[in-house]
Parts: structure tokens; C-alpha cells; sequence
């Protein structure tokens, strides 16, 4: 018989926001432990929580965009259990009332579209950090009453490239909008991975584990890959009844994931309204106003690029994993440079140079208007592509607009009488390879393109040259 896998996440996101979700201190990343810390995020007592009105924003955002009902009201609830990072001994969160339930949306997975059902999205407040020593655990509040929105999808994925293209999309989405800079290298994407099997009609033939907090997408894939091998190993040896429901983890080190405690269906945190924050209405104005700020999305910007600029579709997908890139990219159009030239100098040497220095496409020297120097130098043949190429290498290591490496004794050779003459010289010298090439050995023309561009430092126009080798050994 054949199984399916079916992996439903639960995927974790800081906001965005000057301050935290219900305290004033400031969200902000801080390397220094305790810093970002007031009164509220210790769970002193006679604290009253005061919602972040941007947080809202942002959380209704999102569930617009998921396509979700909206409640009436907003209402936050309390999640009782004790744990070292919850000095409240409960966190604030939704049940009764998500900022967005029963949502949808469609992720490109290789090409191929794959609708995903999304059970809801809803906002809350993070825990602190634990750090967990040999004899000991130190605690950072920094964390604590950070904004997080998690969005809760159906087990309606079936496979890690799935699921991966879902995280990648959200973080997309998070970014365009400004909701969130979803970076997993400072832990603002966590997700919480469950995974079971199906067999062909549809019934769950193994219990559901669940991996918490993987903090990673390349760890996600990795969790979901290692507990399908492990829940189709258990049935094909017979040994399904010793599976059970249970929490997980993930080891970075061994590559797999280590048991944690059994879980029963549903844990009872005796939820209940939070009584120190009054439910308002959501205005219906307020909806269509959020809705209507919503900017252009990854995918929309891809067709864009596919349709408008004529650009395929690999290098499109690559264009809009970034918002930066995007932006940069278009910022050239909007220049005048040509889409597919702007494509292949972003998606190449751009793009290689950023990722070689482990930087951000905004903090790239050469902006848009620097590289249209080189381009527009490029278009009327000032300069070859071999030129152009060192001075964008010349321009980045001196910091230095590219116009000022740009000159007549620099430039690319088009007067085709000096080029015909070199060609001429060329041929001369080397009437063996002209007549191993009039037998067969056809890659030779490269040979004579080279010479040529020896003896001209590289400066002549390459068109130019096969046009007239051409001519003359083609006779």
C-alpha cells in the first residue's frame, strides 16, 4: 500500500514595531541579555498591558493577504502554564477570536501550483530566551512580549519542497509588506513541524509528531525528511502500534529528531478571555483601508517581470526571493537599462559579489545609476563586455563611480580598417591553423578571435572581429 506524508506547520514570526507587542520597551535586536526589558515583560505585579496598535496592523495585514475572516472584534486571551521564560505564568495570545481563520493561498512550488489551507493566523507575545549551560539555564527577557504572529495551516502538505515554499512565500510576504524582516539568523522565523501518514483513502495510519521550534528552513526540510523515513520505516517493520503522539526536537548535530515528552490531542491551557484588555470592535473602514495598503506582492511583481519585461521565469523566481534585489532590479529599469541586461548583471555578478560578502544588496557601492554608466558605455560600444567587467571589479574595489575608468585609452576598438588589419596579421602567421580549419577543425575560429584579441589588449570589438575572420577564411 502506498502512504503519503501530510505536514501541517505552525509557523512562528516577529513583528516588526519600535516596541513590543504590549510593553514599551523597545523591540529591537540586542546582543546585550536584559536590556530591552521594562515592567511589564517580568510579570511584575500590577501590570496592565497596552496593545501595539501597529502590531494590529500587521497581523490584519496578513490575514487579508491570506484571504481570511476577519472577526468583529479583537480579542486577546490568556494561555495559562508556568514555564522559567513566562514570569507571568501565562502568555497572551488568541483563541476565541484569531485575527484571521479558515484562509488560503497558492505557493509555486517548481512551477507547479499547490493551494494551501490555512486553519488560522493570530498575534501574541513571545517568551524570553533560554540558554541552556552544562549546570545550568540563563534566562534573557529581551524576547519577552516581542510581537509574534503565527500562522496555523491544515496538514495539507505533502512533501518538504512543500513545505519549504510555503516558508519561503510567508517570508516573502512578511518582507514586501514591511510586516516583518523574517531573518531567520536572528530567530524571527521558528516553526513548529508536524508530520503523519495517510494511507490512499485518506486515513491517518500513524499518530501525529510534532517537531518544536526549528529554527531554520533548511532545518525544517531536514525534520520533515528525517520523521517520514521514521514513521514509514515503523510500518513497513509492523511496529505502527509503538508509535504515539508526541513532541519532538530537533538535533542540529546528528541530523534527526529526539523525543520529548507524549502529547495527548489537545493540552489544556484553561484559556480564557484576557480581562485587562477590553475587546474593541474592528472597523469595517479600517479593513478596506489596511486592505487597500497593501503593495505589490512577490508574485505579482514575478508575473510582472515575466510578462512586461520578458524576462523566462527562472530568473524572475530568483529576482523576487529578495525585496532589495527586486527594488534594485527595477530601479535600473526605471533607469533605462535594459530588463534582461539589468537581469543578468543583478542575478550574476551583483548577486555573486553581495552573497561573496555577506551583504545586503542596499549596502552595494555600485547603485543603479553607477551601473547604468557601465551599461550605456556597454550600448554604444565604448567598451567591450570583458572591459566592462573590469572596471565594475575596478569601481567596487576603489569605491569609485565607474564613468572615471571609462576613457579613449581604455576603450573598445570599432574602427573596422584598424581591426582589419590586425586580422590580416593575424591570418598571416598562422596558415597551418587556416588550413586545419578549412578540414574540419572548426573551433580554431576561436583561436584567431583570441589572437586577435592579444594583440589588441581586448579592446577590439568582438563583433567586429568574427564578422571579418568570417569573411576572409569562409571564402
Amino acid at each position: 500500500m502506498e502512504y503519503r506524508v501530510c505536514i501541517g506547520l505552525e509557523m512562528h514570526c516577529e513583528l516588526k514595531s519600535n516596541s513590543k507587542v504590549f510593553s514599551p520597551s523597545s523591540n529591537s535586536y540586542n546582543k546585550v541579555a536584559n536590556s530591552n526589558v521594562k515592567e511589564i515583560d517580568i510579570g511584575l505585579p500590577g501590570i496592565l498591558p497596552n496593545v501595539n496598535m501597529e502590531c494590529f496592523r500587521k497581523a490584519l495585514m496578513a490575514s487579508l493577504i491570506l484571504k481570511c475572516e476577519v472577526p468583529k472584534y479583537l480579542v486577546f486571551d490568556r494561555k495559562n502554564y508556568y514555564y522559567p521564560d513566562l514570569p507571568k505564568g501565562y502568555q497572551i495570545t488568541q483563541n476565541t477570536y484569531p485575527i484571521g481563520i479558515h484562509g488560503n493561498i497558492d505557493i509555486d512550488v517548481d512551477g507547479r501550483i499547490v493551494p494551501v489551507s490555512i486553519q488560522d493566523i493570530h498575534l501574541e507575545e513571545d517568551a524570553a530566551a533560554l540558554d541552556h549551560l552544562s549546570t545550568t539555564s540563563l534566562i534573557d527577557y529581551n524576547r519577552a512580549g516581542v510581537p509574534l504572529l503565527e500562522c496555523v495551516t491544515d496538514p495539507c502538505l505533502h512533501s518538504a519542497d512543500e513545505a519549504i515554499a510555503f516558508m519561503e512565500t510567508m517570508c516573502r510576504i512578511y518582507q514586501y509588506c514591511d510586516i516583518s524582516d523574517a531573518d531567520t539568523r536572528r530567530g524571527q522565523i521558528r516553526c513548529d513541524v508536524n508530520v503523519s501518514l495517510q494511507d490512499e483513502e485518506g486515513n491517518y495510519v500513524t499518530p501525529k509528531s510534532e517537531t518544536k521550534n526549528v529554527n531554520s528552513l533548511s532545518n525544517v526540510r531536514d525534520t520533515i525528511v528525517y520523521e517520514e523515513k521514521r514513521l514509514r520505516k515503523a510500518l513497513k517493520e509492523g511496529k505502527a502500534d509503538e508509535l504515539i503522539q508526541e513532541t519532538r526536537r530537533f538535533d542540529e548535530e546528528s541530523g534527526t529528531t529526539i523525543h520529548m515528552r507524549s502529547k495527548v490531542d489537545a493540552i489544556d491551557y484553561k484559556y480564557f478571555v484576557e480581562p485587562n484588555i477590553p475587546p474593541f470592535k474592528i472597523d469595517d473602514d479600517y479593513v478596506k483601508e489596511v486592505k487597500t495598503s497593501i503593495p505589490m506582492l512577490a508574485d505579482e511583481r514575478k508575473k510582472m517581470y515575466i510578462e512586461k519585461f520578458g524576462l523566462d521565469r527562472h530568473d524572475a523566481v530568483i529576482l523576487v526571493r529578495d525585496i532589495d534585489t527586486a527594488d534594485y532590479f527595477e530601479k535600473c529599469v526605471s533607469l533605462g537599462i535594459d530588463a534582461k541586461a539589468a537581469c543578468n548583471w543583478v542575478n550574476g555578478m551583483i548577486t555573486s559579489y553581495v552573497n561573496k560578502e555577506e551583504i545586503s544588496i542596499k549596502d552595494f557601492y555600485l547603485k543603479p545609476v553607477y551601473l547604468k554608466q557601465i551599461v550605456d558605455k556597454m550600448n554604444d560600444n565604448t567598451i567591450s563586455i570583458k572591459q566592462a567587467k573590469e572596471i565594475f571589479a575596478k569601481a567596487l574595489e576603489e569605491k569609485k563611480e565607474p564613468i572615471n575608468y571609462i576613457s579613449k585609452e581604455n576603450s573598445q576598438i570599432t574602427d573596422e580598417k584598424v581591426i582589419e588589419e590586425i586580422v590580416d596579421k593575424v591570418l598571416s602567421t598562422n596558415e597551418k591553423q587556416i588550413e586545419d580549419y578549412h578540414n574540419g577543425k572548426t573551433n580554431l575560429f576561436d583561436y584567431f578571435v583570441g589572437q586577435v584579441m592579444k594583440e589588441t589588449r581586448g579592446k577590439a570589438s568582438p563583433v567586429i572581429t568574427k564578422d571579418l575572420i568570417h569573411q576572409k577564411i569562409d571564402k
